[in-house]
């Protein structure tokens, strides 16, 4: 079984570690992409601010940690993550 782990009391400074080791960057704001631009939630269509991003297991898409994004993602994903 895959361990979850939460990342919403980890610091920013991790985060963007995180994100650095997944291609990704920050501007201390939002979550940016390689051409340094802003990252948006797939399913809400904001963009994924760095304090607010959450990564579901077997995934290393970036979503913004709310209700809609996270059951989309789930129901989209319903294949065992």
């Amino acid at each position: 079984m895959t361990e979850i782990l939460s990342i919403k009391n980890m610091t920013l400074h991790f985060r963007i570690l995180l994100l650095q080791e997944l291609g990704y960057s920050s501007d201390g704001t939002f979550v940016l992409d390689k051409k340094g631009n802003r990252v948006f939630d797939k399913y809400v269509n904001e963009p994924v601010r760095l304090s607010n991003m959450a990564m579901l297991p077997g995934s290393t898409i970036i979503l913004d940690d709310n209700p809609v994004s996270i059951a989309a993602f789930l129901e989209e994903h319903d294949d065992g993550i």
